[in-house]
């Protein structure tokens, strides 16, 4: 499977280059590298449309964002895992979790070490929506719950989950390849409660889930919102992230039209990651 390879440069680095990486997400590009003022984004060869990028980028300066140049390399697969795993630095979230990589030569830890091999899967815990994700999932209490993890990515999130306490966790991801990524990953960290499920919302397995976790975009989530009021537990709780602050409002309205309560909002860098609660 081939790549391309897209490098953006932007002026306003820190203030445009989160807005940009959630539009070319929504087309398809998978992962993302920063190194200030360059972005570069990664595309399976199949799903590149250079017409869509042509508009994103042109709305994007209309929107004011200071892009001066961008280029676009076709990658093969060798060379992108090379260049990705190159890239991967570990995450630290409050001293209590690390992600980190196979290749990585760390001290010993008395918090949570989590394994991914990098892989072009959205979900290392780089990204300020992971991060979020995870650094909430650290207060909840997890202990002997079931757990549904919708667009699992690495399956980054449900092998946390279980290792603070989840008795049962689906990890369904439309993606192919991250699904097995998920596999590869679940091997790694000896997970023995997860099942990794290739497909969307269609395929969630049961109903009865005490906590779900969906880090997707803003209009996969509004979409699959009533689905997720059917297939959780009364007094549940649901966590979404993977938009915007200023996309919680519609968010938070659209679950309450399907019994959800909001509980409380958290953000990182203008993501926003939500907690509700399922009621009568």
């Amino acid at each position: 499977m081939n790549y391309y390879e897209l490098q953006i440069t932007i002026g306003s680095f820190d203030e445009w280059h989160d807005i940009l990486v959630a539009y070319l997400a929504e087309l398809d590009y998978e992962s993302f590298v920063e190194e200030t003022p360059i972005l570069k984004a990664y595309i399976q060869e199949a799903y590149y449309d250079g017409q869509k990028l042509q508009t994103l980028l042109k709305e994007m300066n209309e929107k004011g964002a200071p892009i001066a140049t961008f280029e676009l390399a076709l990658l093969p697969q060798q060379n992108w895992n090379a260049t990705w795993e190159a890239q991967f630095e570990p995450v630290i979230i409050n001293d209590n979790l690390r992600i980190v990589a196979p290749f990585h030569t760390l001290a010993p830890t008395d918090g949570i070490e989590i394994k991914i091999l990098p892989k072009m899967s959205f979900g290392t815990g780089h990204h300020q929506t992971t991060h979020l994700i995870c650094e909430n999932m650290l207060a909840l209490e997890l202990q002997g719950k079931k757990v549904l993890d919708m667009g699992a990515g690495t399956g980054v999130l449900a092998i946390l989950a279980e290792r603070l306490g989840a008795a049962q966790i689906d990890a369904i991801e439309i993606e192919e390849w991250s699904a097995e990524n998920i596999l590869e990953n679940i091997a790694l960290n000896g997970s023995n409660h997860i099942t990794a499920i290739h497909g969307g919302a269609p395929e969630i397995p049961s109903e009865g889930y005490e906590v779900i976790l969906a880090n997707i975009n803003k209009n996969v989530l509004l979409d699959q919102l009533p689905v997720y009021g059917r297939v959780i537990a009364q007094q549940g709780l649901l966590m979404l992230s993977g938009f915007f602050v200023t996309d919680a409002p519609d968010l938070i309205a659209a679950a309450a039209r399907v019994g959800f309560e909001w509980v409380r909002t958290d953000a990182r860098e203008n993501w926003a990651v939500v907690l509700l609660k399922k009621i009568p």
